[in-house]
């Protein structure tokens, strides 16, 4: 690492210690699923915190902040000279036309600024209809567009790829390795981060990038003072200034912490004038320029209605409408009792107890369902003091899932066929993930299960026991994983 992060006591950037202790314990009692953060302000961190199993040196996906990072590659292209805002695609990408068929006057018309403002002529992401291609779907959709570009906003990923594709043709190489190449390499950013590929083998710019928490930080860090980090100016700070502004209105009805508020470049603005990278699930990157401050999670809330703008919400509330200096009084013992929560942290388990008096009546039986559209033939549930496994005979074989008995159990998911380090291709390798059960009322187990590989996703399995009979709930949240196992079932004890 370079000396591009440095560190203090809260207190020397105006912060007490007992603010972040309460934005900690507000987090933890939402139940929410935070697998880290970090708090900097004038330059200096001076609060970080991983729950285990999550550390600092732990690669975690960051979903849709990669579109920030596509933004960031462009910045530096057109620095260079090599791309403008008003470059036609049709014009960058030719060799991706549709050979047999002229291309919609729409598509023509879209340039890299409305592929950057999210303002494209397209529906929806394009290429959700194929699994191969997803390059050629975006000049050849399966659907006659229906507006200009530029009229609108409309979250469009297919866009950020096309734009991430674009990097990598004039460059040579992945936009990833670019940016370090041209900053990030410098500024201590880990060597080993990656991208997931898009099934044609470019960089999966809408979602894909796989780094740490604090190259997260390093690479906030590049927008957060107008695109110069340890007095040296890396991306210009017109295009800065530009990515992070109000380019164009996507509020929907719905105006929040992050949403509502406008887009520039792939970037989000967000309350207090501030701006964001947004990822799915809780990864973040936040800007407020006028406290100084940067703030980066990484979490998976997907699934909670509440969704990421309410890590947001907690800090301006526990932390950021606090601040009223550049630093204040130390106070050893708030320090030292802060020190000491984010050396525990651990994630949030479910609530509800331990055990039930049902544990002893339904441990070891197993239930044969009826027919069901997850094709599950029966289920057992073992417990073995705080371990467990819940299994099920399925129309694919046997799946088991070990869990912990209020607390989780580091395990993994019973399937190998899901995504590798190219969307689509098989990974031949289970996900990693953490499963624990809690009893939510006598006869009602329920498990919680949260992959934590290089795709982040999460399942909850309900069991409820009547005499011999159970009813069997799954749901998930994870895109293009797990779904296999979403429905419902009922049985009676063999």
């Amino acid at each position: 690492m370079s000396d591009t992060l440095k560190f203090c006591r809260p207190e020397e950037v105006g912060v007490h210690p007992s603010w972040v202790e309460d934005y900690v314990n507000t987090v933890n009692r939402q139940r929410k699923m935070c697998h880290s953060f970090i708090m900097m302000r004038k330059g200096n961190i001076f609060a970080e915190g991983y729950w285990k199993p999550f550390h600092k040196d732990r690669l975690h996906r960051m979903y849709s902040v990669s579109k920030s990072f596509v933004s960031g590659a462009v910045g530096f292209l057109i620095d260079e000279g090599k791309l403008s805002l008003s470059d036609k695609i049709v014009d960058l990408l030719p060799e991706y036309l549709p050979k047999d068929k002229e291309v919609h006057p729409y598509i023509k018309e879209m340039t890299v600024e409305h592929l950057l403002t999210m303002a494209t002529c397209h529906k929806v992401t394009t290429y959700a209809f194929t699994r191969e291609n997803w390059i050629d779907t975006f000049f050849d959709p399966p659907y006659e567009p229906d507006h200009k570009a530029g009229e609108f906003f409309r979250y469009d990923t297919s866009a950020s790829y096309t734009l991430d594709v674009i990097v990598e043709k004039i460059t040579g190489k992945s936009f990833l390795e670019y940016l370090k190449d041209k900053a990030l390499r410098e500024l201590g950013f880990s060597e080993d981060a990656w991208c997931v590929e898009a099934p044609e083998g470019f960089g999966w710019g809408g979602s894909g990038v796989e780094c740490t928490t604090r190259d997260l930080l390093i690479f906030t860090m590049l927008f957060a003072n107008g695109g110069k980090v340890n007095g040296k100016q890396y991306l210009s700070e017109e295009y800065v200034k530009a990515a992070a502004s109000k380019q164009i209105d996507n509020y929907s009805g719905t105006l929040n912490a992050v949403s509502g508020r406008g887009y520039g470049y792939q970037i989000w603005l967000t309350r207090d004038n501030g701006f964001a990278f947004l990822g799915m699930g809780g990864q973040l990157g936040v800007v407020i320029p006028h406290k100084d401050i940067i703030f980066v999670c990484t979490s998976d809330t997907q699934g909670d209605a509440d969704g990421y703008h309410g890590f947001v919400d907690v800090l301006f509330d526990t932390v950021i409408n606090k601040i009223e200096s550049d630093s204040i009084e130390y106070d050893d013992a708030s320090f030292e009792r802060l020190e000491n929560i984010l050396e525990s942290l651990e994630v949030s388990f479910p609530a509800g107890n331990a055990y039930s008096p049902m544990a002893e009546k339904i441990n070891g039986r197993t239930y044969e369902l009826e027919e069901n559209k997850m094709g599950m033939k029966s289920v057992t549930v073992e417990f073995n003091e705080h371990m467990g496994v819940l299994t099920f005979e399925t129309d694919r074989g046997t799946k088991r899932f070990p869990f912990g008995v209020g607390r989780y159990s580091d395990t993994f998911i019973p399937e190998t066929h899901y995504s590798g380090r190219r969307i689509w291709t098989p990974k031949g390798e289970r996900y990693r993930c953490l499963n624990g059960v809690a009893w939510t009322s006598e006869d009602t187990l329920l498990m919680r299960t949260y992959v934590i590989d290089d795709y982040l996703g999460n399942m909850t399995t309900t069991l409820t026991f009547n005499d011999d009979r159970v009813e069997l709930v799954i749901t998930k949240t994870a895109e293009w994983f797990l779904d296999e196992y979403p429905g419902t079932a009922t049985g009676k004890q063999r």
